[in-house]
């Protein structure tokens, strides 16, 4: 089996020597390459929605996260670009998984689960181990069985004859009861899921304690049918009472079958490939954050979509939609959080501020909060990394309206949190005060 091919977001794959690879560069095959050069839609326009051809020999990946499997077997783990090149990038993928439970509301690891914990290697294994750890404990609990209704002839009574059948038999059949009767089994659409989710897993996964795991569990659940129909299966999956135990594992099974991706992949290969764009996963561990400290009282809404840039014709146009809004009591607060890297020393370079942003922020104080009394705030938010450890001094758009750029801390050694202006300011000079504790 070929190594995984590590790299972090926009980092090049190229066909050429690489001496040494490193998280911004990277060698792989002409097939692999040809491969995901091949468009994704049948026209020559579009290379890919994974990454862009830069020369003959060289592609430049987006801003994806996860991992893909090539036809060849050849695995490419892309990381958030958090990390710098000499970085070890077991940060990155504790980084990755940490926003990914967050994001997809993904079971959180137990603190006992000391070799999940510790597990390093691409995200594709850490997703199969944990779904095989989440199915172990549901056999454990027990797998839940239904009746199936079962209409078949045999040479012995049992259940309910059915007459009418029956009357019809030829005679040379008349020995054989046509009856209706049921059985309890493990056939149902749950159990078919995890079934063929398993299937997959012991099928792809490289690391031997997750195939050893995977062959013991199919051993256990081979009275179970494989699904043929995962869409109409989940539309069947059950969440009562009965089934609490299932739920834990459900996340895991959905992420392998439907893998969550942000696009379709070309041609008929689909391997154990897991993409996420990073812009959202970054939104999504921002918003959770905010929601462990709101304060008593206050609302955090996702995607506000009340207000637009205009009117055309007597008609809302151009719906205005910040990734946060934040209530509490009158007070509003505007939050968007966008990933990207900024340099606090470079005054002159903007600190790597998109005037777009500024044109988009601006436009959200308006609408969002005009009319409210005193002062009005605008918060971005971006990872903070070695060049961006503390707030941007305050942009003001007017004597009202200010905006605030403030890093959200990354790094696994310190607590996640968005970093806010110190509150031992002047004073006569107006600071952010958000509705949240600590």
């Amino acid at each position: 089996m070929t190594a995984p091919i590590t790299v972090r977001e926009f980092a090049s794959l190229t066909t050429g020597p690489v001496e040494t690879p490193t998280l911004v560069r990277a060698h792989i095959s002409q097939d692999d390459f040809d491969w995901l050069c091949s468009p994704s839609d049948g026209t020559d326009a579009d290379v890919s929605a994974l990454a862009r051809l830069v020369d003959p020999q060289t592609l430049k990946l987006d801003n994806y996260v996860g991992v893909i499997e090539l036809p060849s077997g050849q695995l490419i783990e892309i990381l958030p670009k958090t990390a710098s090149d000499g970085d070890d990038p077991s940060q990155g993928r504790r980084l990755l998984r940490q926003m990914l439970e967050c994001a997809l509301d993904l079971p959180p690891r137990e603190v006992s689960e000391a070799v999940l914990q510790s597990f390093d290697a691409p995200l594709s294994e850490w997703v199969m181990a944990r779904f095989l750890a989440a199915l172990q404990h549901l056999v454990k609990r027990g797998v839940r069985s239904d009746y199936l209704r079962i209409e078949g002839e045999e040479r012995f009574l049992r259940g309910q004859l059915d007459v009418v059948r029956q009357m019809r038999q030829p005679p040379g059949r008349a020995q054989h009861f046509a009856l209706r009767y049921d059985l309890f089994l493990p056939d149902r659409a749950e159990n078919r899921l995890l079934k063929l989710a398993l299937v997959q897993v012991a099928a792809a996964t490289q690391q031997p304690e997750s195939w050893r795991l995977a062959q013991e569990l199919r051993h256990l659940l081979a009275e179970v049918p494989a699904s043929r129909d995962v869409a109409g299966d989940f539309r069947q999956w059950r969440d009562d009472r009965l089934m609490a135990h299932y739920r834990d594992v459900r996340p895991w099974c959905e992420l392998i079958l439907q893998r969550i991706m942000p696009m379709a992949l070309h041609g008929e290969w689909r391997g154990i490939s897991l993409l996420f764009p990073m812009e959202k996963l970054f939104e999504r561990y921002v918003e959770a954050d905010l929601r462990r400290q709101l304060l008593p009282g206050t609302t955090l809404r996702s995607q506000a979509s009340s207000q637009s840039l205009c009117t055309h014709q007597g008609k809302p146009m151009f719906e205005l939609r910040p990734d946060l809004l934040l209530i509490h009591s009158e007070q509003r607060w505007v939050l968007d959080a966008k990933w990207k890297r900024l340099d606090g020393g470079d005054r002159e370079g903007k600190y790597g501020l998109s005037q777009a942003d500024l044109y988009q922020l601006f436009a959200y104080g308006h609408k969002y909060l005009d009319g409210q009394r005193g002062q009005m705030d605008l918060v971005l938010i971006y990872p903070s990394w070695e060049r961006f450890k503390a707030p941007l001094e305050p942009f003001r758009f007017d004597e009202r309206l200010t905006l605030w750029v403030l890093p959200f801390e990354l790094d696994p050694n310190l607590p996640h949190q968005l970093i806010l202006p110190d509150p031992q300011r002047e004073a006569s000079s107006h600071t952010l005060r958000l509705p949240l504790n600590g």
